[in-house]
């Protein structure tokens, strides 16, 4: 494929993927903040998001054979059809439903919205295989761009999200939403250039489960890792700050809306920055499967230890905290996302590393499908761990959950 007509292809898929990203991120704050502020639970709210993480299992399991079989194009154009539908039908539900039907119905949304955004993901991700150009480190660095922004784009949608939530209310947001990215649809259908892939009619989908031990090793440390993330990011985490920040008035849960919102702006957004330089920290050994291997595998412990650590101090502390130990917690885990991030990134190439050419929808289907499996655990975990022990459950089940991906990590070092 000539470079400049590449180049052309993939500037559309990252556009489109940030268009995505942006309403995926504003949308699971908008969720998690507004149907807490209407009386659910922990275990509820995780609730809400598990059909979104289960869908994501079975759509990348499918959506690998789906762009073999049909093309790249196809299944992202799906997935920004299928977010647009999600937000109408959110906008859509009755004010006056009953608690356990809203919990069905926004369970249902959340499924397809799930959908959507694990054919978008995979789309795009599939794509930079095909159109990096085949020299030393383009893929590293083609890969960490597009991952990278993807997170600092989803992450402002945190934000946004949660602005939204405070200024416009719950309708409004999901409103505006939905216009904004059924008008960038239109845009990519009439715009996208030549260059992804078409279909390959004898793609079969048995071929999706992967022959290579490296790729399922490195499917199961994913799954483990984003597990352990989730396991405090869902639920845990947000809930703790409120509690910690509001004391239930309307002026103070705006301000606690914001707060949260920038909180998990800047964890994403930094962890995006983070992702996308991962090639200059790595540039030494961005050839060297092996030496990168390694490393992550050494990386992998801040994830076990720092969760492990505030843990600890949460649960010894118990349930009196003041705004100082807010700060301590959210500072840590800032720190804990910079090296997530380095970790994340390093998975993200590998899996492309492994895989070849001709099967590189199929791996990338699976491996996401296990991540996906990962942060469906982890929320699930989340809502349990909170209901149980609180925020500091959350974050003992987090380490142990990266202690388990560090171990599967140190695996893939021997084969």
């Amino acid at each position: 494929m000539p470079q400049q007509q590449g180049l052309a292809a993939y500037v559309a898929v990252t556009a489109a993927y940030w268009a995505f990203m942006l309403t995926d991120g504003a949308l699971r704050m908008l969720v998690l903040l507004h149907f807490h502020l209407l009386g659910f639970s922990p275990l509820q709210l995780a609730y809400l998001f598990l059909l979104y993480e289960f869908m994501g299992v079975v759509t990348n399991l499918a959506a690998g054979w789906l762009a073999a079989r049909f093309g790249l194009a196809a299944t992202l154009y799906a997935g920004l059809s299928f977010q647009v539908v999600a937000l109408a039908f959110l906008y859509a539900m009755p004010g006056d439903i009953e608690m356990i039907w809203a919990v069905v119905y926004v369970m249902l949304v959340q499924g397809l919205s799930g959908i959507a955004k694990d054919l978008a993901k995979m789309s795009s991700k599939s794509a930079v295989k095909l159109l990096a150009p085949d020299r030393p480190g383009s893929l590293f660095r083609w890969v960490a761009m597009l991952t990278g922004s993807k997170n600092a784009v989803k992450g402002l949608g945190f934000f946004i999200g949660a602005a939204l939530l405070a200024l416009i209310g719950f309708d409004g947001a999901v409103l505006s939403m939905g216009l904004v990215l059924f008008a960038i649809l239109l845009a990519v259908l009439a715009f996208m250039p030549s260059g992804l892939p078409s279909g390959k009619k004898e793609a079969k989908f048995k071929d999706v489960f992967s022959k290579d031990r490296r790729v399922n090793i490195l499917s199961l440390a994913r799954m483990f890792l984003f597990g352990a993330r989730d396991v405090w990011f869902v639920v845990g985490i947000p809930i703790f700050f409120y509690g910690a920040l509001s004391d239930g008035s309307p002026e103070a849960n705006k301000q606690a809306f914001f707060i949260i919102g920038m909180f998990m702006a800047a964890w994403i957004i930094g962890y995006g920055v983070i992702q996308a330089l991962a090639p200059k920290f790595f540039k030494n050994r961005a050839h060297d499967e092996k030496a990168i291997t390694g490393l992550a595998s050494s990386l992998l412990l801040g994830v076990v230890l720092i969760p492990l650590a505030l843990g600890g101090l949460l649960w010894v502390m118990g349930a009196d905290v003041g705004h100082v130990v807010v700060a301590v917690v959210a500072l840590s885990l800032l720190g804990y996302g910079a090296v997530f991030a380095l970790n994340s990134s390093v998975h993200s190439y590998l899996i492309l590393a492994f895989t070849s050419g001709e099967r590189v929808t199929m791996d990338v289907g699976f491996y996401y499908m296990s991540n996906a499996a990962g942060r469906f655990l982890g929320t699930l975990l989340s809502g349990v761990s909170y209901s149980l022990a609180g925020v500091a459950g959350c974050l003992i089940v987090s380490g142990l959950m990266a202690l388990a991906s560090f171990i599967c990590v140190r695996r893939l070092k021997q084969v």
